[in-house]
């Protein structure tokens, strides 16, 4: 059963208590079961935590409101990724486990970016894929020690490369540790991804384990 903290959410436990938790993020009009199975096949043994975005638009759960198409409300994006940062602590707590790796797609990979950059203390790691830039001029933050990958699609006209490179030139200013792949693919998750956020998340198993 989960608990009742301030987002409605789903938890599965893992059955390997070294296996760091996953965070999954939601794209738009996605619920906190949308991406259950792509957790587990990226991390079979982890624990999955995975909340469902508060904000409606035009009936679609989003994790922050946004003014039009690729344009953001920047203070909601910081309004709620506290809410977000709040949320991952109480279920630290309740669940008793360690700071996840986020697991965000689309609208989650944007609202994972707006953690790293203002709550860095909320995530050990993140994979974001098809992410955009969540703030034009952030906090500065220290991402020392933190890994990072960013999935985009070459083909993508929501989440465009180029702005995805500007927000792994912002991380890695800030000290993370970024790779940032490109694969062939508009906005939709392919097996590709699948592949490269299998094979990012073993490495950071295989260091922890180290």
């Amino acid at each position: 059963m989960t608990a009742p903290l301030s987002f409605i959410h789903a938890f599965e436990r893992g059955s390997d208590p070294a296996a760091a938790p996953v965070l999954l993020l939601h794209g738009t009009g996605g619920d906190e079961n949308d991406l259950l199975p792509l957790g587990r096949a990226i991390a079979p043994r982890s624990a999955l935590l995975s909340p469902r975005a508060k904000v409606l638009e035009n009936g679609m759960p989003r994790f922050f409101r946004r003014l039009r198409e690729g344009v953001f409300d920047e203070d909601d994006v910081r309004l709620r990724a506290g809410e977000l940062a709040d949320f991952v602590a109480e279920a630290q707590r309740a669940y008793q486990m360690s700071a996840p790796v986020a697991v965000g797609f689309s609208n989650g990979a944007n609202i994972a970016a707006a953690l790293l950059l203002l709550r860095p203390q909320a995530l050990r790691a993140a994979i974001l894929i098809r992410a955009m830039t969540p703030l034009q001029d952030p906090p500065p933050a220290d991402l020392r020690g933190k890994r990072v990958l960013i999935l985009s699609g070459a083909m993508d006209p929501i989440a465009p490369v180029d702005n995805a490179a500007r927000l792994a030139r912002t991380l890695r200013d800030a000290g993370a540790d970024v790779e940032h792949e490109t694969v062939p693919a508009s906005h939709g998750l392919t097996g590709e991804d699948l592949r490269l956020s299998v094979a990012f998340f073993d490495q950071l198993h295989s260091q922890k384990s180290v």
